[in-house]
Formats: C-alpha cells, sequence, structure tokens
C-alpha cells in the first residue's frame, strides 16, 4: 500500500477522558491517549474513503494529572426499533426527557486534567482510491487543512465535552521534549474493527518510555 510521510500534530486540551471500555457505570480514563482517538484527531480534520490513518507515535508532553468530576447523564438511548417505526410511519417521538422519570442520572469520572500531545501519524491508500487520487493530493490536502485550523467538526480528547486545539509541526520544525517518565498501562484498546458486526475491539500491551508510547510494531490481540 501506498503510505504518506509521517505528520506531527500538537493537541491539547483542559480536560480529556479516554474510557477504559472495562468501566461499565462510571468513567475512568486511560493514563494517556489512545490510538484510536489520536486516529479520530486526525479524521476530524481529513477523512475520505481513499485514506486510512496510521498511528506511529504519541508523545506525551505534560505531567499525567487526574481530576474527578460528576456528570450529568442520561440513563437509556434511543431505541433503534422505535426510531425505525417512526422512519416507516412518518411520525414517533424520538426524544429523550431528561427531567421525567429516572432518566437523568449522575455519575463520577476519573479524568485528565491539562493534556498535551504530539500524534505522529500517516496515512495509506485503501482500495477505494479513484484513479484521480493520489499520496501527494491528500498530503497536500491535510498540511492545507491542519496548518489553517480547519477540521469537518472540532476535534475532541476522548469526550465530546472536551475539545481538542491542534497544531500542525512542519517539517525541521522543533518540538517539546516528552515528559521524562516510563509506566506501563497494562491492556489498552487499540481499535475498533468496523468490518465486523457488531464492531470488534482489538487491544494492546501499552508501555510509556521516555514519555513516548511507540505503536509502530504493537502486538494487536481482539
Amino acid at each position: 500500500m501506498k503510505k504518506s510521510d509521517p505528520f506531527r500534530l500538537m493537541v491539547s486540551g483542559e480536560y480529556a477522558c479516554f474510557t477504559r471500555p472495562e468501566m461499565k457505570v462510571e468513567r475512568v480514563s486511560y493514563d494517556v491517549m489512545t490510538p484510536s482517538a489520536a486516529r479520530g484527531i486526525l479524521e476530524a480534520i481529513l477523512w475520505k474513503p481513499a485514506i486510512s490513518w496510521q498511528i506511529l507515535q504519541i508523545d506525551v508532553l505534560k505531567p499525567i494529572q487526574w481530576f474527578s468530576i460528576r456528570r450529568n447523564e442520561v440513563a437509556s438511548i434511543v431505541s433503534a426499533k422505535n426510531a425505525i417505526s417512526a422512519m416507516k410511519k412518518g411520525r414517533g417521538s424520538l426524544g429523550i426527557y431528561v427531567d421525567v422519570g429516572k432518566e437523568r442520572q449522575q455519575r463520577a469520572a476519573l479524568i485528565l486534567r491539562d493534556v498535551q500531545y504530539i500524534i505522529h501519524a500517516c496515512f495509506e491508500m485503501t482500495e477505494r482510491a479513484g484513479p484521480e487520487d493520489s499520496v501527494a493530493k491528500f498530503e497536500q490536502m491535510f498540511l492545507r487543512r491542519a496548518s489553517k485550523g480547519q477540521c469537518f467538526h472540532r476535534p475532541y480528547l476522548g469526550c465530546r465535552e472536551f475539545p481538542a486545539d491542534f497544531n500542525l509541526l512542519k517539517k525541521g520544525e522543533n518540538a517539546p521534549s516528552p515528559i521524562d517518565e516510563d509506566r506501563e498501562l497494562g491492556w489498552m484498546l487499540f481499535d475498533m474493527d468496523y468490518t465486523k458486526k457488531p464492531p470488534v475491539p482489538s487491544f494492546f500491551r501499552a508501555r510509556l518510555e521516555k514519555g513516548v508510547l511507540d505503536l509502530k510494531d504493537v502486538e494487536v490481540r481482539s
């Protein structure tokens, strides 16, 4: 597969929550950004069926700090069955009224605060690329959009209520050094395989070395 040159994107935010899937009731964040969250930020800037983002490395630039909050959440989701019925009939209620009954629930969350990362990534051309598509075309498209702060939707740090600021680092541009810390992170979510129904998660053994999460040769397990 044809690959692009590597890009570096610095992202930061006041809060972040990269939720551990094993926590069923209350949100608890991983210690650092997950590869799937990094991919989501890049796709917010540039997504096309012709390319697929590959995360190579994540640098942690600020000390890992935790923050506990309580958040209002809804207890249920809109029923897919009701949505299909409303589409067919042309009428029906799909709203969730948080002030009625027990729909509103207050839950605790253990999140990160004052985070900053550098995402190292490239993209591969997919089988959906057309004859007019090329690596150079999408490289220039991403560089132009990222340097101007353009995005399809506001990137976020794990949860939509935690927006991310981003800044493209140009080739040869000096970047802040990662934190000087080694840490075993255990099993971490790598990504979701959306070609399967339902989507299947994959995990890897994550380790932070000198503030760097190296993802180039990870062994992934479903």
